[in-house]
């Protein structure tokens, strides 16, 4: 089973968001399932500081074993700020997804598209975990 957190907000193709303490500010990276789902993680490549994203608009890739993917932003916004331990230390996504493992800091522009989101209980029955 994967770790589902009941708090975070997450995608259909398995990106969260995760609070901050910063107003409007979520930290955003893939989840337990989707790192299980990929395998080792060897390379991630993320954005620019700055760099603007739609909802569902691909803001970089991760790079495993298995396959190359894109990640999707979950909502329109700003980058803010991104995790440079990945670029050291990738296996982080594995290790600790909801942690040290977070790729972007995201200032959401549009916080009522964020009601599209799923909350825990949808994302578990989405990978059939719930």
């Amino acid at each position: 089973m994967s770790e589902i957190p009941q708090d975070l907000m997450y995608t259909r193709e398995h990106e969260y968001l995760k609070k901050t303490g910063d107003a409007g500010v979520y930290q955003v990276g893939i989840t337990d399932y989707a790192q299980g789902e990929v395998g080792d993680v060897v390379f991630v490549e993320l954005p620019e500081p700055g760099a603007t994203f739609d909802a569902m608009e691909p803001f970089g890739t991760i790079e495993a074993v298995k396959a190359v993917s894109d990640l999707h932003c979950p909502a329109r916004g700003e980058v803010v700020e991104v995790n440079a331990a990945l670029v050291d230390d990738p296996s982080l996504v594995n290790s600790d997804p909801y942690g040290a493992g977070w790729m972007i800091r995201l200032k959401v522009l549009d916080q009522d598209a964020l009601s599209c989101l799923l909350d825990g209980a949808a994302y578990a029955a989405h990978v059939g975990e719930g």
